[in-house]
């Protein structure tokens, strides 16, 4: 495997495989295709950089991520579906780690609860569990007049509304 640095050129690809990372990971995100090649080339424009892991035959995954000062920032790291379970995320994070990112660089990546095999595989290559982000989605609140028994307490227990995440996709 090797690797190169995108290029706008390659956001549409980047996108496209943006969105069945989204899709795997069963992610909240609702863009499509369309709207995630066009963030992909907003991010390539700014201030975060990406790179192909491709084999001789094809492309194989990529990694999007955005240096800070203090640390790198891995927001995406995508293996194609049908490449998976073939020792291809440990050959694209080696290579990585030894010649793409700065050894004295301190990696952070985040995974979703909903996603145990990228944090056991995350694990694997090496990252520690660091913190743990806990979320309350919107929900909707009962007018007083309209709760239960005329009380002032919201419906906890209404079903959440669909809405963002910080998570990285």
């Amino acid at each position: 495997m090797k690797w190169r640095p995108a290029t706008l050129d390659d956001a549409q690809a980047l996108g496209q495989m943006n969105l069945r990372l989204i899709q795997d990971e069963k992610h909240r995100n609702p863009m499509g295709a369309t709207q995630l090649v066009q963030r992909m080339r907003e991010f390539l424009s700014g201030e975060y950089e990406a790179v192909i892991f491709e084999d001789d035959t094809e492309v194989v995954g990529y990694a999007l991520y955005h240096p800070q000062e203090d640390f790198l920032y891995l927001r995406q790291f995508f293996v194609e579906r049908h490449r998976r379970r073939e020792g291809n995320g440990r050959a694209a994070m080696r290579l990585l780690m030894d010649q793409v990112f700065p050894a004295e660089q301190r990696l952070v990546v985040t995974v979703l609860a909903t996603n145990p095999d990228a944090l056991s595989f995350w694990r694997a290559v090496g990252f520690a569990d660091y913190c743990t982000s806990l979320e309350i989605l919107p929900r909707t609140v009962v007018e007083p007049s309209a709760a239960p028994n005329g009380g002032p307490e919201a419906d906890v227990n209404a079903p959440s509304a669909p809405g963002g995440s910080p998570s990285a996709s």
